[in-house]
């Protein structure tokens, strides 16, 4: 999708109705959807974190940025995922968390993001997290400056192929829900996006198409 066709809808997109449970179910797990309707995870008192699903223009082609997080110790280590984080207590907002950790794991100055709305929050019950996605839009090309101990690699998805159902399968994998099961995921370079990450994606695809 051209960036200047994209940049029309921003308006409505501010402004429509976020879908929730019904776009997180799509790319959910079966073994997960039963709990996307519940908010017994308030009583597990999960920590706060925010990603950001940021879009730009590389090639005048409006495009959604992802990371391949480096291996290291923690639960999310090598996962495909949005760039953001956990709460610090310097963080004035959840926004200011996505801005922060934008800039820390990909270099991309707050001051230069255009912060749409935030999206759905989602619970992630392996980690006890509880994420708040943000949309924002970066009006220039960017240069990327990915943080050496965070990001392993940078995706670039064309916001076109996400529209596009066909880069949606399904894949055997073993979760922390259960092995050895199909689970839908998004096909992005070679990577398997899955889990929290695809379950965003989706809420953001399906607003999105809702307005064109």
């Amino acid at each position: 999708m051209d960036f200047l066709d994209f940049l029309k809808y921003l308006p409505k997109i501010e402004k429509e109705k976020l879908l929730s449970v019904e776009a997180h179910m799509k790319m959910a797990p079966l073994e997960r959807v039963s709990s996307l309707s519940s908010q017994d995870y308030l009583d597990k008192n999960p920590r706060r974190a925010a990603v950001m699903m940021l879009l730009y223009p590389k090639n005048n082609e409006a495009h959604l940025v992802l990371i391949v997080r480096n291996s290291y110790p923690g639960i999310h280590a090598s996962q495909i995922a949005f760039p953001g984080g956990k709460v610090e207590v310097t963080d004035i907002d959840l926004k200011h968390t996505a801005l922060r950790e934008t800039h820390e794991e990909i270099g991309v100055k707050p001051e230069t993001v255009q912060v749409i709305k935030p999206f759905s929050e989602l619970y992630i019950p392996p980690s006890n997290f509880l994420v708040s996605p943000f949309l924002g839009v970066v009006h220039d090309e960017i240069q990327f400056y990915p943080s050496p101990y965070e990001v392993k690699k940078i995706l670039e998805l064309p916001l076109r192929e996400l529209l596009d159902d066909s880069i949606i399968t399904q894949v055997v994998m073993s979760t922390s829900y259960a092995s050895n099961i199909s689970v839908p995921v998004f096909n992005v370079d070679k990577y398997v996006v899955w889990g929290a990450t695809a379950m965003m994606m989706s809420e953001l695809k399906e607003t999105i198409r809702k307005v064109l």
